[in-house]
């Protein structure tokens, strides 16, 4: 019976609506070769994209490995190591210690801990005592933001209790940690306040303000390097103010990046804002209680975007903090390891840093990218 079956041949059913009966017929081979092809392409299509992906992962795998590596010398013609080792990253960290009496140390630190902790602590008890806007809301989410600020309250403590004055590694860990957290934070206020204003406030020189924007953002970054340099040094915002300066300069032209920003406004219908304006709200209210929940994609898509560009920049970094090695970034730290120390001795120590450097980056793009993906396509809706 099942050989029988087997030989079934292939049948499309058709309906005849003029005779009134269902005839079988057999399907068009040019259809069942269309399919085939289709298959064909989407396998060639995934396995290439596997390929790239190998390709694409294989210099981090090689990175992680020589971080292991216990033997001297630079780069080997052999992948695995011989010699298992966590000395690399014993090193990274030789000399660091946490020293919380750093956090009462002189005026300005006693006042930035009573800042941070009372700005905290009330972000803390809001969350706990906020109240849901509708029954509909779950309480979770609140328990959920308490955890989430307590947990970046000790963080941030224990970063500041860090001595990191006998171990370079920390110390342009946490000088790039600060500058990508404070770019993070003024670029995604000034970035989505100048994209909501010109996605809904009509104003004289509207159209030509967003077209210069446009033209000056094709120019690179580097026909500026030289004037910004001695900008900056003539306000003492280089060597040894170069975290400040740096801060400045990558906060300073942020609202010309509203693209993205501007065109998912502009998916957001102007019907709430007029509603919200005849009940009384002003244009911040609007921003900040109507807009802003809706546009949670892509806001972390801003603050994703604002945090990994100073976090990988070495040019503008080395250029400004020229000389002062407790200004380096970590990318101009490493590469002053391997380039003017002992390349032979500092590589492998140069891969565990930049292991180190990766994880941060990759553990929150990886959590966060489901709302990166969605802040990009609503973005590229309209203009």
């Amino acid at each position: 019976v099942m050989a029988k079956q087997n030989n079934i041949p292939e049948v499309d059913i058709v309906v005849d609506e003029e005779a009134g009966v269902i005839r079988e017929v057999k399907p068009d081979k040019h259809l069942r070769s269309k399919k085939g092809h289709e298959r064909r392409v989407n396998a060639s299509i995934y396995i290439l994209l596997i390929i790239m992906s190998i390709v694409w992962l294989c210099p981090f795998v090689f990175l992680v490995l020589q971080s292991f590596r216990g033997e001297t010398g630079g780069q080997v013609a052999y992948v695995l190591p011989k010699q298992w080792t966590l000395d690399n990253y014993k090193f990274l960290f030789a000399g660091a210690r946490v020293d919380f009496s750093l956090l009462v140390n002189g005026f300005w630190n006693i006042l930035w801990t009573i800042v941070i902790n009372v700005a905290g602590i009330a972000g803390i008890v809001f969350c706990l005592r906020r109240k849901p806007r509708n029954p509909l809301e779950k309480t979770e989410s609140n328990w959920k933001m308490a955890l989430l600020l307590f947990v970046g309250l000790l963080g941030l403590n224990f970063i500041r209790a860090v001595d990191s004055s006998n171990c370079n590694f920390v110390r342009w860990f946490l000088n790039t940690l600060t500058i990508a957290l404070f770019c993070a934070a003024i670029q995604t206020i000034m970035q989505l306040s100048v994209s909501y204003s010109l996605s809904r406030i009509r104003f004289k020189g509207r159209k030509l303000l967003m077209n210069i924007c446009l033209v000056l953002g094709m120019f690179p970054g580097f026909l500026t390097m030289i004037v910004l340099y001695y900008l900056l040094k003539m306000l003492g915002l280089t060597q040894a103010g170069a975290i400040p300066g740096l801060i400045l300069i990558s906060c300073a032209s942020s609202g010309m990046g509203y693209y993205i920003s501007k065109g998912f406004f502009d998916t957001v219908p102007k019907s709430l804002d007029e509603s919200a304006r005849i009940d009384g709200a002003t244009r911040f209210q609007v921003f900040l209680k109507i807009i802003m929940p809706m546009a949670k994609p892509i806001v972390i898509y801003t603050i994703l975007m604002a945090f990994m560009g100073p976090w990988g920049d070495y040019v503008f970094a080395s250029y400004v903090a020229f000389g002062h090695k407790a200004s380096y970034n970590v990318a101009v730290g490493l590469y002053r390891w391997v380039n003017t120390n002992d390349y032979q001795g500092y590589f492998t120590r140069f891969c565990a840093g930049g292991v180190l450097v990766a994880i941060p980056i990759t553990v929150l793009f990886m959590c966060l990218q489901k709302y990166y993906v969605e802040g990009v396509t609503g973005g590229a809706v309209k203009g």
